[in-house]
C-alpha cells in the first residue's frame, strides 16, 4: 500500500480552514484571501451568493463545473477537479484518494 504525502500547500491550507481540504473549502480560502464577498465571487462565477455559500458548506460539484470554475477564477483545473472528485468519493463513504493524469490524445496518422 502507497501513502501519499500531502505538499506543504495544502497542510497550509488545511491548517486554515480547519480540516481535509474540499473543493468548498477550497473555494472559501480562495474568496477570503481575495477579500470577495459571497456575491463578489457568485459574479465571478455567473452564479448567486446562496449557491456559493452552499458549495463552501459541501454542495457537490461536478468535475466539469469545477474545471470550468478554476479557469474562471484562474486556478489549476486539476486541483478542482480532483477536489470534486474526491467529494463525490467521501460523500460516498468510499476512503480512496484521487490522483489525476492529463490525458494525451493520441495523433492519428
Amino acid at each position: 500500500m502507497r501513502t501519499e504525502r500531502k505538499s506543504d500547500a495544502q497542510k497550509q491550507l488545511e491548517s486554515i480552514t480547519g480540516g481535509p481540504l474540499t473543493l468548498g473549502r477550497l473555494l472559501q480560502a480562495i474568496r477570503q484571501g481575495e477579500d470577495w464577498s459571497l456575491a463578489d465571487m457568485g459574479k465571478k462565477l455567473g452564479v448567486t451568493r446562496a449557491f456559493i455559500s452552499a458549495l463552501e458548506n459541501g454542495k457537490a460539484l461536478s468535475p466539469m463545473r469545477a474545471a470550468r470554475y478554476a479557469r474562471k477564477l484562474g486556478y489549476s483545473e486539476s486541483q478542482f477537479v480532483r477536489l470534486a472528485l474526491q467529494d463525490e468519493l467521501a460523500r460516498a463513504g468510499l476512503k480512496y484518494r484521487v490522483g489525476l493524469d492529463e490525458a494525451h490524445e493520441a495523433s492519428t496518422p
